[in-house]
């Protein structure tokens, strides 16, 4: 069987539980033959799991060890452009952790960097692979829920404490992750929301910081965006309560979705709703439906994702999210900022220039140390804790 050989950068929490899933045969296309980390520490342990494992200091020692055909970044949010760039000059395909960067000039530069380099580009939207969203899209996308109302998600189970933000000062800080929920634990719900019902035109956002816990980013979190077809969406976010909740609502002109515990839930309109309205001769009278209800265990989202990325470098398949999808998602993040930053609505594509003023200057007068070491998870609970959680 051909395999991609893969060079991990940044083996913390992200990458160990990566090359744990390759070594326990999850990803049968992928054979990892590099890692790379600044942390001896880091090394020592990926080299234990795997001894063949050629380890190096640097990323770029790594890349121009001429032993890895992709690699896969692991890294802090603001070093992933940095290091995919840094691959794309060499012809090294990537898959990158989400979110693909902080700010959507990021993106848009990796992006034109991939496409001139002819190499793959994928983001690690492992939620994707859940089959109760794949239906969900499949439904709206294919025109059976009628044209497009209404999405409200409300997905408050990104419980955390004050003790995982103690747990490294980089964290929850601008410096560090360029955000709070929205960059670190709802990117994978605000690129579902996209993938599913599209882009907005515009949002208006009101993002909290420091709400629920001393951190200087933000916990709480309402956006709210109009479609150029009318439509709208909700979305509301937090660390800050429990239990916590994950439902979402689509609404259509021939029914309506609900995704909850696990299932996806359909009403389905004997007659548009709209048609409904207007033909009806009693004023209290709702239309027919019909019910149906979806239900599928989900795969591993991340050796899927994995190993989905080695298929389309080795046969030419599609991937699961590729780079473009990176910058959709980020752009509905940088302009729910945007619009709680200056109080007013931010249109997608966002005032780039605008944004990064912004962020430059929450940076500057944040006081923390970047480079301070996390406490580290076992693999098992990293891949429980980004799994789909209902």
């Amino acid at each position: 069987m051909k395999k991609i050989r893969l060079g991990i950068i940044g083996v913390g929490n992200m990458g160990s539980g990566h090359l744990q899933n390759v070594i326990d045969g999850k990803c049968p296309k992928v054979e990892v033959t590099a890692v790379a980390d600044i942390d001896p520490q880091r090394l020592e342990n990926a080299q234990k799991k795997l001894p063949s494992l050629a380890c190096f200091d640097s990323a770029e020692k790594m890349l121009d060890s001429g032993l890895i055909d992709a690699a896969l970044i692991a890294v802090p949010h603001y070093d992933h452009p940095t290091y995919a760039i840094e691959c794309f000059k060499r012809g090294i395909h990537v898959l990158t952790e989400k979110p693909a960067g902080v700010y959507a000039r990021q993106v848009r530069e990796m992006n034109e960097a991939a496409e001139k380099a002819g190499v793959k580009f994928g983001i690690m939207f492992n939620q994707r692979t859940d089959p109760i969203y794949k239906k969900a899209r499949e439904i709206v996308q294919s025109g059976a829920l009628g044209k497009p109302k209404r999405l409200v998600w409300i997905v408050t189970n990104w419980y955390r404490t004050q003790a995982y933000y103690n747990s490294g000062s980089w964290r929850a800080t601008w410096n560090g992750e360029g955000g709070g929920v929205l960059l670190n634990q709802a990117p994978h719900n605000l690129d579902l929301w996209q993938w599913i019902f599209g882009m907005p035109k515009r949002i208006r956002a009101f993002c909290a910081a420091g709400k629920y816990h001393n951190i200087d980013v933000e916990d709480d979190v309402t956006i709210y965006g109009e479609y150029e077809n009318g439509a709208t969406a909700t979305f509301i976010s937090t660390t800050g309560e429990a239990p916590g909740t994950n439902r979402l609502e689509i609404s259509g002109d021939l029914g309506k979705l609900v995704l909850e515990n696990g299932k996806l839930k359909w009403w389905k309109l004997k007659v548009p709703e709209r048609e409904f309205c207007f033909t009806s001769k009693e004023g209290f009278l709702c239309p027919e439906t019909e019910y149906e209800e979806y239900s599928e265990d989900a795969p591993d989202g991340h050796s899927t994702v994995l190993e989905a990325f080695a298929e389309a470098i080795l046969d030419g398949t599609e991937l699961i999210a590729d780079g473009r999808e990176g910058l959709n998602s980020l752009s509905i993040s940088n302009a729910a900022y945007l619009s709680s930053w200056t109080d007013d609505w931010a249109e997608i594509p966002t005032d780039e220039k605008l944004f990064e003023q912004h962020l430059a200057e929450l940076c500057k007068n944040e006081n923390i140390e970047k480079n301070t070491p996390q406490n580290s998870d076992t693999e098992n609970a990293l891949n429980e804790r980004w799994k789909v959680r209902w």
